[in-house]
């Protein structure tokens, strides 16, 4: 598998920031009430990582040593005012929805993370495919817990009515069943890496 092809797919499963990395659980137990919510935020931060990781190697030349994180944090921020500003003009519902979880994308270790250990070491398309790949693996992660918080709390995937109402279990549309989801998501994937080792 050529380096290229690596540096895309190991945040899909390998180092998935959410299923094994365990990083960014704020907004992932917070945000995954349906499955839209969580595929939302995570095509948000998968914007951000892409274009700040862009920027960042292309930049790091000029960024002196002292200043680094400020500067990167200055470059996220510019990008997540793009996604909450297009947000709110286009799906405001969505952005309604997901509040407060959108401005803090820019402390979101996950997208800090990748600046400093990758798109600042790497050039740029290297970059682009691990920004890519990384919120790619944090969105499909999002996406399918919210899948499954959505169809045991309210019976429903992406609003579609699957299951009757007497079958909801309300426990998993509130906080400690985003808990009890995350962690059997994530016995899951440990189970599956442990046998394909």
């Amino acid at each position: 598998m050529s380096n290229n092809l690596q540096t895309f797919t190991k945040g899909l499963i390998k180092e998935n920031p959410i299923l094994v990395l365990l990083l960014g659980c704020c907004p992932t137990l917070a945000t995954t009430t349906s499955a839209i919510n969580g595929m939302s935020m995570g095509l948000a931060t998968t914007f951000v990582l892409i274009m700040s990781n862009l920027v960042i190697s292309l930049l790091k030349g000029f960024i002196p040593d002292k200043v680094r994180i400020p500067c990167f944090i200055v470059v996220i921020a510019s990008f997540v005012t793009i996604v909450q500003l297009v947000m709110q003009a286009y799906v405001p519902d969505i952005y309604e929805t997901l509040g407060l979880f959108i401005p803090l994308i820019v402390v979101n270790c996950i997208v800090l993370g990748r600046a400093e250990a990758f798109a600042s070491k790497n050039t740029v398309f290297p970059s682009i495919l691990d920004g890519a790949g990384m919120g790619l693996g944090f969105t499909l992660a999002l996406t399918v817990l919210g899948c499954v918080r959505e169809l045991l709390g309210s019976g429903s995937v992406f609003g579609i009515g699957i299951l009757p109402e007497t079958a909801n279990i309300l426990l998993f549309i509130l906080p400690p069943g985003a808990f009890i989801a995350l962690g059997f998501m994530i016995a899951i994937v440990n189970q599956f890496r442990k046998e394909n080792h």
